[in-house]
Parts: structure tokens; sequence; C-alpha cells
């Protein structure tokens, strides 16, 4: 299974899954699953449908929020609605876009700018250059 890294008790990151690591999530209690990568980026990935089917097999939500670079709204709207749906795992090349896309949706929720550094270094990324951007998008 992928490595995955534990950010908040409800929601992970990791890189990129394999098809058969969907049912492994289930297993593990995960209860939904955010794609934030790119159909296509890499040619040995599963496109976004054959994940989309993966993860409904397993029994597991999932939503593909795309982007490369700065989150798009659909991918921060997609991390701060991860709580709806249970312990959620979020899945990109390296896992860093998806742990970017976490911490802007905490920040422009007005969570504390400490707790999302500080959640993001304990998961092994490194945020505290976006300090400044995360204070501008409403964390304290």
């Amino acid at each position: 299974m992928a490595d995955i890294k534990q950010v908040t008790d409800r929601f992970s990151v990791a890189p990129q899954i394999a098809l058969e690591d969907f049912a492994d999530l289930a297993r593990a209690g995960f209860r939904h699953v955010i794609n934030n990568r790119p159909d296509g980026e890499s040619p040995d990935q599963p496109s976004s449908a054959e994940s989309a089917e993966a993860a409904r097999k397993a029994g597991l939500s999932y939503v593909h929020a795309p982007f490369v670079g700065q989150p798009t709204l659909d991918a921060v709207k997609a991390a701060r609605g991860a709580d709806a749906h249970g312990k959620t795992l979020a899945y990109c090349r390296s896992g860093t876009r998806s742990v970017t896309a976490w911490a802007v949706a905490q920040a422009s929720a007005g969570e504390e700018l400490e707790y999302v550094l500080e959640c993001a270094a304990e998961a092994g990324y490194n945020l505290a250059p976006m300090a400044g951007s995360l204070r501008q998008l409403g964390a304290k």
C-alpha cells in the first residue's frame, strides 16, 4: 500500500496509490478519497475513471480535484469538505499538493497558523515557506 502520512485524525495524504490500494484503504478505516492528480500526468498512473471505479467497488466515496501549482478552488473545497465524509485520504504524485490544498482550506477557514504548519510538519511536509500566504488567506 502507498506511504500514507497522517495529517490529522481524519485527514491523511499519500503519493500515487494503486488501484488495488482502494480495498486496503477501506479496510484501514478510510471512507473518502481525493485525487489531486491530473489524468495523464504520468504514464503509469491509473486514470481518474479507473480510480473512481476502484473506490466505488471498495465502498469509498471519491472526488477528482486535480491541480498543478497552486490549489484550485475545487481542490480547496474538496479538502475543506473532507470531514463530512469521514476519514479521508488525499493523494497526488508525492502528497505535497494534497497537504497544500488541506492547508489552504484550513487557513481560509480561520484555523490557527501554527496548528496547520505543525500538522503538516508532523506528516513530513514543510509548509513554513507558505506561512505568509496562509495568514493572508485567514489563518490566525
